[in-house]
């Protein structure tokens, strides 16, 4: 009890609560932004909350985390065009539905089966995280190094067509980690002199680079004029009994499939909203009605999508490993607070974990009932012009990097992360493998080096345990390799069919 109560006093101070409000509308800002990722505003606001107490920083990023679950789905539904990754979903009865004269019936849905899925999520956590994370205390260096090792594997399969672009990618993340001092005796490495690089690349300044910079120079250089206005016809708002009905089913499959899709690390919103939709459409007694405006599509893929976020939070502070890059960058920034995620978490600091509930539950519940409101000055402001937004994000990207250290060397790092960022866009390398190296590296490293100088190499297989976790690498890395070797046939022989008719 006292520990709920200590998780629960930072509600009643002032400040903690503004932090909260300042999280919840810069989150429907950003879903409603299409361009704005999630990732990106995370790794802005790190920059700006370092200086902040650790709740009051957690209050800001787990905030917008959850707002933006609300505010991506209005433009997906308006202009056809996903506010963020995880809510393509939403755009193939999403949008149909506003070009039926149902917009306002969509984006009241929207909010309500996202509601109910994010405090599934939540249940999760709270009913999982604990018993994982008590069971993971018991693991040595070498069981830690099995997995981390299976954290980056995932990662790297998921977040990739290619597998060897998502190795390339792992691989550059690691690289960069072995910048600055040694883990075990301290001594310098990579560093050519330079005093700035003793302790490392900052981490605050590469995500931005990578995910801020990167994908505003991307548009910038992308951007084409819309031809797609919004639809500002939103016709009625509330949903009848009947089809309150109608969506109970499929938004029961889209949430169960984002609660399992979430537990496995890297697998986003945008995987379990696809495969939400295709679930529900599956076992549904309407099927041939999905995609062309059906409210029970809308409802599973709105509800898979955000049921990941408890699933993503539980891998993340029970293991320490991100369940997405949200959470990468919300480690990086506990671990500048000097809070480590991970197993040790519940028994070192358990009111933290009461917080990180209490923050998403609560955000969940107030952000859902803003949504409903009848906001129709939201159809304007998709009218301005994307330069604004650019200038801005620019100026908060400098700004919010030279606060965390009041270096210029690191605002340069943030640029020159920013170019690597658009040209691994470029040639379709993803940035997820990148952050996860950098910031799993060290904790990979240093526990491999304990492991081998404690019991030798035998000691990585000496467990049951730690043989499990490298028998699951192997899994999925061969698994991964078969399913894509398959895809590639099966693309051939199309393209054979169709040049044989």
């Amino acid at each position: 009890m006292s520990t709920l109560l200590e998780g629960l006093s930072s509600f009643t101070d002032p400040t903690f609560l503004l932090c909260m409000a300042v999280g919840i509308v810069l989150g429907l800002l950003v879903g409603f932004f299409p361009g704005v990722t999630m990732t990106m505003a995370v790794a802005l606001a790190s920059g700006f909350t370092l200086s902040l107490e650790p709740a009051q920083g957690l209050a800001v990023m787990l905030t917008i985390y959850v707002a933006g679950q609300f505010g991506d789905r209005i433009p997906s539904i308006l202009v056809n065009t996903p506010g963020t990754p995880a809510s393509i979903a939403t755009t193939l009865d999403g949008y149909p539905m506003a070009k039926n004269g149902q917009a306002g019936l969509a984006l009241v849905v929207s909010a309500l089966v996202t509601t109910a899925a994010l405090l599934a999520s939540m249940l999760l956590f709270i009913l999982v995280a604990r018993p994982v994370a008590t069971f993971a205390l018991k693991f040595g260096p070498a069981e830690m190094f099995a997995l981390v090792l299976f954290g980056l594997t995932i990662m790297i399969s998921i977040a990739s067509k290619s597998i060897l672009k998502g190795l390339l990618a792992g691989l550059f993340g690691l690289a960069i980690a072995v910048i600055g001092r040694d883990p075990i005796t301290g001594s310098a490495r990579f560093t050519f002199g330079s005093n700035d690089l003793s302790s490392g690349l900052e981490f605050i300044a590469v995500i931005i680079g990578l995910f801020g910079i990167a994908e505003v120079l991307d548009q910038m250089l992308t951007h084409r004029a819309s031809a797609v206005r919004p639809i500002s016809s939103l016709g009625r708002w509330w949903p009848t009994k009947k089809e309150l009905r109608e969506i109970v089913q499929p938004a029961a499959v889209g949430t169960g499939v984002g609660l399992g899709v979430g537990i496995v690390p890297a697998a986003g919103g945008d995987i379990a909203g696809l495969v939400g939709w295709d679930r529900a459409r599956a076992v549904s007694k309407h099927r041939k009605k999905f995609g062309t405006g059906y409210i029970g599509g809308l409802a599973a893929s709105d509800s898979a999508s955000s049921a990941t976020l408890g699933g993503a939070l539980t891998t993340t502070m029970a293991l320490g490993i991100p369940g997405d890059s949200v959470m990468a960058v919300m480690i990086g920034s506990m671990i500048i607070w000097g809070i480590q995620p991970g197993p040790s978490m519940f028994t070192q600091h358990p009111d933290m974990v009461v917080l990180i509930a209490a923050i998403m539950i609560i955000a969940t519940l107030v952000t859902g009932g803003l949504s409903l409101l009848r906001t129709r000055g939201m159809v304007k402001l998709l009218d301005l012009k994307p330069q604004y937004l650019w200038a801005t994000i620019l100026i908060f990207c400098m700004v919010g990097t030279y606060a965390t250290t009041n270096n210029l060397f690191t605002v340069g790092t943030m640029l020159v992360f920013g170019f690597i960022g658009l040209a691994l866009k470029r040639a379709e390398i993803p940035a997820g493998p990148v952050v996860l190296g950098l910031l799993l590296g060290p904790l990979a490293e240093s526990n491999l080096r304990r492991a081998l100088v404690i019991g030798g190499p035998e000691s990585l297989v000496a467990s049951p345990i730690s043989i499990a976790l490298l028998g699951l690498t192997a899994v999925v890395l061969l698994g991964t390799l078969l399913r894509r070797n398959k895809r590639s046939g099966e693309s051939v022989a199309a393209e054979r069919d169709t040049v044989s008719v």
